[in-house]
Parts: C-alpha cells; sequence; structure tokens
C-alpha cells in the first residue's frame, strides 16, 4: 500500500506539464505496411514503437506510470524512484526521471544485456543486479522501504495506470492509423506480455469500441501466460526465467488480464530470433526478440487465413530497437552457444510472405 506523500502541488502541476509537453514533441508511432507477395488479399502492419524518444513501446508504460503516482500523491521532488525491469520499463523511467529531476534506480536480472544497462545508466539510472531466479521486486519493496522511496511496479500498475479508453494509448493510435487501408478493422491484433499492460489495454479498447478484431497474446518459452490463459489459473509458476528479454514472466502478474484475450500462442525462442533476422532482411533494420515473437505469432494466423481462403489484416507491434541485443540476439556465436537454430523459421517465414517460387 502506498503512504500518501505531503508535497507541494505547485511541483507536480509543473511536473505533469513537462510531462505534456515532452509527449507533444513526440509525435505518434508510424505504422509500416510489409509487402507479401505470396499474400495478395492478406495485409500486415507493424506498429512501430520502437521510434519513440527512448526506442521501445514502455516510452508510453513510463508516461503513465509517473502520471499516475504522482495524480495519486505517491511522487515529490525528492521521492527516490525504484523499478523492477529487464532494460525497457527501466530506460524508459530513468528518462521521466531525469525529465523531473528525480533519482533513479532499476533492479534487474543480472543476465540484462549490457546495452540497456548502458542506455538506463545514460539517463542518469543506477542499476541493481539480482539473480534471475529472484523475484526482483522484493528487493524493490526493500529499498523503497530502506528509502523512503516510491517503488513504480510496473507489474501491478500497467493495466490501471494506462487510460484504455482513449488519450492516444497505442489501441487508439493503431485504429485511428488504420481507417484509411483496405481492410481498416484488423482481424487481429498481436502483441507478446510483459506486465500484462499493454495486451489489457487493447483488448479493452476493443470492446469498448466494439470492433469485430481480435487479440491474440504471444508468449515465449518459459512463461506462465500461456497455460494461465488455457486454464485460468493465477498461481502458476515457472522455475526458469523466459529467453527473450522484457515479455513472458514466470509467475502471473497483476496486470495480466486473461479475459480480454481472444487467443495465447507459445513461440519458441528459436522461432522469435529467427523472425527477428527476417524482419531486418525485410526492413534493412535491426528491432528485438520481442518484435520476432510478434511476426511469428501473426504469421500463424496469417497461415490459417490464407489456409481458410480469407483476407484482411493483421497489426502487430515493434516493441524495441535491436541494437540494445548485438551482443546476444544478433550474435551468432551466442545463438550457437544457447542452441538456437533461427534458420528453420526463418525459411518458414520466407516461403509463407513470399511464396514458394521465392
Amino acid at each position: 500500500m502506498n503512504d500518501v506523500i505531503a508535497h507541494d502541488r505547485s511541483w507536480v502541476n509543473e511536473s505533469i506539464r513537462k510531462i505534456e509537453a515532452d509527449f507533444a514533441r513526440s509525435g505518434d508511432t508510424h505504422l509500416i505496411r510489409l509487402d507479401l507477395p505470396g499474400l495478395p488479399d492478406i495485409d500486415l502492419y507493424l506498429k512501430d514503437e520502437s521510434i519513440h524518444p527512448t526506442g521501445s513501446l514502455k516510452h508510453r508504460l513510463a508516461r503513465s506510470l509517473f502520471l499516475y503516482a504522482m495524480c495519486n500523491g505517491w511522487i515529490g521532488p525528492n521521492t527516490l524512484i525504484i523499478e523492477s525491469s529487464s532494460g525497457n520499463t527501466a530506460v524508459s523511467e530513468a528518462y521521466f526521471a531525469r525529465l523531473l529531476g528525480l533519482k533513479f534506480v532499476a533492479v534487474v536480472p543480472a543476465d540484462t544485456s549490457p546495452e540497456k544497462i548502458e542506455q538506463i545508466e545514460f539517463y542518469g539510472g543506477q542499476c541493481k543486479r539480482v539473480d534471475p531466479s529472484t523475484n526482483p521486486s522484493d528487493e524493490c519493496r526493500r529499498l523503497a522501504a530502506e528509502s523512503g522511496g516510491h517503488f513504480m511496479d510496473q507489474f501491478t500498475y500497467a493495466e490501471r495506470a494506462t487510460d484504455w479508453r482513449g488519450n492516444n494509448n497505442v489501441a487508439e493510435s493503431i485504429f485511428a492509423q488504420m481507417r484509411h487501408e483496405r481492410h481498416p478493422v484488423p482481424k487481429w491484433v498481436v502483441c507478446a506480455a510483459g506486465t500484462g499492460g499493454t495486451s489489457a489495454t487493447i483488448g479493452r479498447y476493443i470492446r469498448y469500441q466494439q470492433l469485430a478484431t481480435h487479440l491474440c497474446v504471444a508468449d515465449p518459452e518459459n512463461s506462465v501466460y500461456f497455460d494461465a490463459h488455457r486454464t485460468g489459473r493465477r498461481d502458476l509458476v515457472c522455475p526458469r526465467g523466459p529467453g527473450v528479454e522484457g515479455i513472458g514472466r514466470p509467475r502471473v502478474e497483476p496486470s495480466f488480464i486473461p479475459s480480454v484475450i481472444d487467443r495465447c500462442v507459445r513461440v519458441p525462442n528459436a522461432a522469435s530470433f529467427g523472425a527477428m533476422h527476417y524482419l531486418e532482411q525485410l526492413t534493412r533494420r535491426k528491432y528485438g526478440g520481442s518484435t520476432g515473437t510478434n511476426l511469428y505469432a501473426a504469421a500463424g494466423l496469417i497461415a490459417e487465413m490464407a489456409t481458410a481462403g480469407e483476407g484482411g489484416s493483421i497489426v502487430t507491434i515493434i516493441c524495441d530497437l535491436g541494437d540494445r541485443y548485438l551482443s546476444t540476439y544478433y550474435d551468432d556465436d551466442w545463438l550457437a552457444r544457447n542452441g538456437h537454430d533461427i534458420q528453420p523459421p526463418m525459411r518458414d517465414l520466407k516461403m509463407l510472405f513470399s511464396g514458394p517460387d521465392a
């Protein structure tokens, strides 16, 4: 339970103004249409969240979490901000903490990519590494109690801090940009789940707007969300953490709302990494592993539509830039050491998207 902090309301007003001014400067993110020569009746779109100032989808979440905490009276001008994050949320929260003149500490798994650590530190944040098998939230609570700081707790507050009815959330942005396309109402929107906040936002928005779109969540190996959605159980745990940074969880987080999800699919990690490499061939840009997870899951739905002779559109999300994974997912030696053969999924995607004669 958070305690309300007594502080000057003028600081909150000025901080909100700074965040809103930053948002106005940033503009919206791009919706990219991929050419699918082998599938003339199906359109695939990528919502490119990597172009946010901090390079990932989590920029939206960090903004919402800061506004939520300040309007609840949990953050003042001298509050230490603490977060449990594998990287991207911490990068974005470090950015907003610096914007507001606040100190920031990220509790991250010890195997978090060096590139993400460097980004957190670039924005003035500090990193405290913990064993990947432990619950970093426990360490965050300890630090908050010890320092009088505020634990942002993205895994609890992601689904409630974001205004799912509108306010330019990712769902509202997607459907506004789709209005002039050939198939303006997507048959599917595909996203991976980390906190579960994005899937909750999109699923709720679809229902609120009474749209015919379905929501598919892509879950990596060693994550509980696939089984939680299938069984309805929230007490599931996985002894190993998922192998794709930023998505999947070893436990069911409070922000994961299975009831707004129409389908959940499990994606092998080798398929996620193969898909991100294939996407680089199509776009000449590097994106992260979670984007590969999304793309591979979307490809499965596209294959279903093609088999059934259906046309329509599918939208999925580019979560972050690939320059944060140069020493891991984009390193051939790393892939080999970890037993990831990415060639078969790359061949499958090429055959599906380009046709058998490509």
